[in-house]
């Protein structure tokens, strides 16, 4: 991954609050709204993949959806309760380099030397020598350094006779999942960082190690959950939502002839299923989940906080279309106690004074190590020489 495209990533999240001079903004969910930010695993491995960041929360943003369609009409987003806000990716950077330095030595190029054609344009041979010297200037002293600092998190943990097991690995992920709000959100990040659920469960396993390197060192006090819960407090109360299902047309006569059927007996699941244009929820029979004021058009809204659940509403237009809605749920607001989150709170300070220690624990550990590094040995002889030829021209 590139620098332009790292950082292109790194401007779509927030920062925690400790790193915010602003307010943060919300990801409209229709689902249940976690009162946390979207926490993201993070390692000094790779050293220089700093901040690949989540994706927000899964919205369906079509045009038939009833959610507002402008990024200015949604409300913004309570501080996170669990206060990790915008989290690294846990070599990312190294598993994408990893596969394009791998393809070299497996097959189908194995069998070749080194002037093997790994690709011909117009009959012109591209060698596995020239992809390999492309590939490392491409990222190739990033990658192995971050293979290094794995290789030293890897001996650590072994020497302290660490093991991981699945159980950790899944209550490692569930405890990032978790702060997603549902698994959709939690699975659209996955594939905007291009990676599978396996390669995610890689990344747990140093995720782990780190974890039970780490934490016997760290120290959170029931005064520092109390001040984190007092300085975020607004963040962990939740707001009045409704859960409804809707059925979406182009036309008013198609919408009074769907409501007439409804009001006959006729199934609303299957009919949405059925009739509606709105792709994000016809499968699920019309269900948006739940959802609070300012995230839907204001007249859709109005309407499903005006029902009572079960009931139906007339039709309702909006930009959209023609909306039939059901209403199927309702929660008040809920201002927080800090017996609910104390749990919470001081497993995610737990997990922020981890990721805070890690980068100079991880310093301590090369600094003590027997390395050697081909790469950055010649590019140290590659800038010397640059700055010879440089200093005899002049």
């Amino acid at each position: 991954m590139s620098d332009k495209e790292r950082e292109s990533l790194n401007n779509e999240e927030g920062l925690t609050p400790e790193e915010q001079s602003g307010d943060t903004q919300e990801h409209p969910e229709q689902t249940e709204p976690a009162p946390t930010d979207k926490p993201i695993a993070e390692t000094p491995v790779p050293a220089q993949t700093d901040k690949v960041t989540s994706a927000p929360a899964k919205q369906d943003k079509s045009p038939a959806a009833p959610v507002k369609p402008k990024a200015a009409a949604v409300p913004p987003t309570p501080a996170p309760s669990a206060g990790m806000g915008s989290k690294v990716w846990m070599i990312v950077s190294l598993v994408l380099a990893i596969v394009l330095v791998i393809v070299l030595i497996k097959p189908p190029f194995a069998s070749g030397g080194d002037s093997e054609a790994v690709a011909t344009v117009n009959g012109e041979k591209i060698t596995k020598d020239k992809l390999y010297n492309q590939l490392v200037a491409a990222g190739g002293s990033q990658t192995l350094d971050g293979m290094i600092s794995e290789t030293l998190v890897n001996q650590e943990a072994s020497k302290k006779g660490i093991k991981v097991t699945q159980d950790d690995i899944e209550k490692e992920k569930n405890f990032i999942k978790k702060n997603y709000g549902s698994d959709e959100a939690f699975e659209q990040a996955l594939a905007q960082n291009n990676l599978t659920m396996e390669e995610f469960d890689k990344q747990m396993d140093m995720q782990v190690k780190l974890r039970k390197l780490l934490e016997p060192d760290v120290k959170v006090t029931d005064d520092d959950v109390k001040k984190y819960f007092e300085e975020n407090k607004a963040s962990f109360d939740t707001p009045e939502q409704v859960k409804a299902s809707h059925i979406l047309v182009a036309t008013k006569e198609e919408a009074d002839a769907i409501l007439k059927q409804l009001k006959d007996g006729a199934d609303f699941a299957t009919l949405a299923k059925e009739k509606s244009t709105d792709p994000g929820s016809k499968a699920n029979g019309g269900d948006l989940g739940y959802f609070g004021r300012n995230q839907m058009y204001k007249e859709f809204e109005d309407a499903a906080f005006a029902l009572k659940d079960g009931e139906l509403s007339g039709v309702v237009k909006t930009d959209a279309g023609y909306h039939i809605i059901k209403r199927t749920g309702y929660k008040a607001a809920h201002t927080a106690t800090l017996d609910e989150k104390k749990a919470d709170i001081k497993e995610t300070l737990i997990y922020q004074a981890i990721m805070t220690k890690a980068p100079t624990w991880l310093s301590d550990v090369k600094a003590k190590a027997k390395i050697t590094n081909k790469l950055e040995e010649e590019q140290k002889k590659a800038d010397a020489s640059k700055t010879d030829s440089s200093t005899s021209s002049k």
